[in-house]
């Protein structure tokens, strides 16, 4: 039973970091590259553009709130499968489309797709099969967003910026879309579904000392009545709402600062093999030195990387900026990824755990919805992305300031 149980976690795990790894990789992780791009093919203003990334955003935020319900109802390996099939179609669609209304269908599957395949399910996964070091097991999991990011930054944007093809891009969707069924035939195959409640009541007894939260955790009716709890998804709200309007410019805005294709891509490798560590690292932190001082350091992190982006130029100093911006946003980017399943557990425990973090999921990527509109808006305002990089940077610096008070109110709520 032991060793079945050890055989099937280590495939699981494996298949988690590769369905990041292309998932978030591939897909998601280099939208920055394909926003110019087709903008400029098409002839679209980036901010109507924005509108469709936005409804990928809205679509994953109304499936994460339900998320706990559908892995009750029809189990993690169905809703995976369900969501490779969907990012197939997103990449199929976008390698098509011609206009933003086929561009926003394309989104919807993909906001289908992300939201079973991405940080929620890997926290599921995890929580499930690995209950001692949860920290270090989901940083290392996700950091292969990091690694997917920084392969295929160099394997795409050869094809996106294709000098004698406006549409390159198109060739980039469906290079992914093969990419994708590949891992598709993966999962299918070797994926196993929950462990039975026998073998993880032997693996927890074994695993008593555990640094990992364990505690049995508060009764969602409980949560739901708690200020901290609302506290909490503001500001889980404001930093997808700013990291992700910051991610998903901050390539136009080098190119229009005036910085050559390749040395954007470049920033783009540091940044995401500079996230595959800070991805590990914050897991580790949290297991050792706890939530506080973990999410405190990433939020002092994003402050740094949006004043740094600001100032980017082609000015030696301005490319020193870059390169603080590349690794800085990388040390930032855990509050989005493996700080989610840690806030559900650290701060409310395990009772209702794949409901409160399919929440905070939800609300995580519903500031993403609105932070990419907000920043190209301000772009097609003032000509620049300047002064919505510094209102960002405010903004994140309240989300620090407050989670400090969240979680001494939530720790207590727990004892």
């Amino acid at each position: 039973m032991n060793t079945d149980y050890n055989r099937s976690k280590r495939i699981n795990i494996f298949i988690c970091f590769a369905m990041i790894f292309v998932c978030l990789g591939f897909c998601s992780a280099n939208k920055s590259l394909f926003l110019a791009a087709i903008c400029d093919a098409l002839g679209l203003k980036r901010t109507v553009f924005s509108m469709s990334t936005s409804c990928r955003y809205i679509t994953t935020s109304v499936i994460n709130f339900f998320f706990g319900q559908l892995v009750l109802k029809y189990g993690t390996k169905k809703l995976i499968g369900t969501g490779f099939v969907f990012l197939i179609i997103f990449c199929l669609i976008s390698s098509l489309a011609a206009g933003v209304p086929l561009f926003m269908f394309g989104e919807i599957c993909a906001g289908i797709g992300f939201s079973l395949t991405g940080t929620a399910m890997v926290g599921c996964v995890i929580n499930r099969w690995c209950p001692e070091n949860k920290g270090t097991i989901m940083g290392a999991v996700l950091c292969a967003n990091g690694i997917g990011g920084a392969v295929a930054a160099q394997i795409i944007s050869p094809m996106i910026y294709d000098a004698g093809n406006i549409f390159g891009y198109r060739n980039a969707f469906r290079f992914i879309a093969a990419i994708l069924t590949v891992t598709f035939v993966l999962v299918i195959v070797f994926f196993k579904e929950n462990p039975s409640s026998e073998a993880v009541k032997t693996q927890n007894t074994s695993d008593r000392k555990s640094k990992a939260k364990s505690l049995e955790g508060i009764d969602f009716a409980l949560i739901k009545r708690t200020p901290c709890f609302y506290a909490a998804l503001v500001c889980i709200f404001f930093t997808g709402f700013c990291l992700q309007g910051v991610v998903g410019i901050y390539a136009a805005h080098m190119r229009d600062v005036g910085l050559s294709a390749p040395f954007i891509a470049t920033m783009s490798s540091i940044t995401f093999l500079v996230l595959t560590a800070s991805k590990f690292l914050a897991g580790v932190m949290y297991d050792k030195a706890g939530l506080r001082i973990t999410i405190t350091l990433c939020c002092l992190a994003a402050i740094i990387c949006m004043l740094s982006l600001a100032v980017t130029s082609t000015s030696s100093a301005g490319k020193t900026a870059a390169v603080i911006y590349a690794i800085f946003s990388s040390l930032a980017f855990p509050l989005e990824t493996v700080m989610l399943p840690l806030y559900a557990a650290d701060l409310f425990g395990k009772k209702s755990f794949d409901r409160i973090m399919g929440i905070f999921v939800s609300a995580n990527t519903a500031g993403y919805a609105i932070g990419t509109p907000f920043t190209n808006l301000g772009y097609d305002i003032t000509g620049s992305y300047f002064s919505v990089l510094i209102v960002t940077a405010v903004i994140m610096l309240c989300v620090t300031i407050i989670m400090q008070f969240v979680i001494t109110k939530a720790h207590s709520l727990r004892k």
